[in-house]
């Protein structure tokens, strides 16, 4: 026989209380006035749900439902829910892990102060086997001392600027490797610039600032006759060659995606073409030259702009005007890196792609 209780027994026994609806699992009373999951009768309890209006704290916020989480404003209902609150902007989001990195290094001034002054000269002795060149010769390939500087001032400034705000990106392949890059594709911020802003070596700026001292060592040893062109001409080489080696960068790293173990093959573009440009084209083939115009546009960089403030001609096979044609072969590295980067994040499937 069937076990028969008092209802007072039956309201104990039921897993939601009592039968009108009053026990504390897992709704309240009748009339909505539970605690959970659902408050009074007009929603206004702050879990999950807040009043009809929309003004509850969590999941969303108010009627508009741009709420940080898990979805970002307008997207409610995304297939993407971002962990973290709000996408970042690019800028933003580079300025943030640079300056993380920046006041981590600062935090031993005399430690950054001495590694500074190291990488400095050690940058300092390629130039130091040009002195000794000249120590033996007049000239090379037909330049001067003060012209070869010029060269190499350029093409070292430029891409001094390259390599400190670029330069972690020669680590793709290693992070490729042991998945380390899904921490960064995880976070609601762009995959490029964490990726170059993560490490940032503040002691990379000795680069530049070597490469500057004899950029302007070459220009206070040459006599030229400054023109308002050529005074615009020289801050937008500077400026365009960094592009172009930031470009090259983002495409040796892409192709890190498919290659991971060809860092240094990436390298051979990046740190052997600044070394290629602190010599006058003069002493290289013909097909070389040509090469590193239309294939590798590294003579942008520093060649073309430099022969037009000397005011010699342009290689043969490369029209004068060329030095002119920086800012848009920079913009076309730009484009070709970004179709580059994007091929290779879509490709990327985790530890071991």
């Amino acid at each position: 026989m069937a076990e028969e209780g008092t209802d007072t027994e039956r309201e104990s026994r039921h897993p939601c209380g009592a039968g009108d609806g009053e026990g504390g699992c897992p709704y309240g009373r009748g009339d909505g006035e539970g605690g959970y999951p659902y408050g009074p009768g007009d929603r206004e309890s702050g879990y999950p749900y807040g009043p009809e209006d929309g003004e509850g704290r969590y999941p969303y916020t108010p009627g508009d439902r741009e709420s940080h989480y898990p979805y970002a404003p307008g997207e409610t209902g995304s297939s993407s829910p971002r962990a973290y609150g709000p996408p970042v902007g690019s800028w933003s989001t580079y300025r943030m892990v640079a300056g993380m990195w920046i006041r981590s290094t600062m935090a031993y001034p005399a430690s950054f102060a001495l590694t500074l002054a190291v990488s400095g000269c050690v940058t300092f002795f390629d130039f130091v086997v040009i002195l000794l060149m000249f120590g033996q010769v007049r000239g090379l390939g037909g330049f001067a001392f003060a012209e070869v500087a010029l060269l190499y001032g350029l093409a070292g400034t430029s891409f001094g600027i390259a390599d400190l705000t670029m330069g972690s990106i020669q680590r793709m392949g290693r992070r490729v490797r042991d998945g380390s890059l899904d921490t960064f594709l995880m976070r609601p911020a762009p995959l490029l610039a964490q990726v170059a802003a993560d490490k940032f070596a503040l002691r990379r700026f000795g680069r530049f600032l070597q490469g500057m001292a004899v950029l302007i060592w070459g220009l206070c040893l040459l006599d030229l006759e400054w023109t308002p062109v050529k005074v615009l001409l020289l801050p937008v080489t500077v400026v365009c060659g960094a592009v172009i080696f930031s470009a090259l960068m983002v495409l040796g790293g892409s192709a890190l995606f498919w290659m991971q173990d060809a860092a240094e093959v990436t390298n051979a573009f990046t740190y052997g073409g600044n070394t290629l440009l602190g010599y006058p084209p003069s002493v290289f083939a013909q097909e070389l030259v040509r090469g590193v115009v239309y294939v590798v546009p590294l003579a942008f960089v520093s060649w073309l702009p430099a022969l037009r403030l000397l005011g010699r001609p342009a290689p043969p096979g490369v029209p004068e005007g060329a030095a002119f044609a920086a800012p848009l072969v920079a913009a076309v590295c730009c484009g070709l890196a970004a179709l580059a980067w994007r091929a290779g994040v879509r490709s990327y499937r985790s530890t071991g792609s």
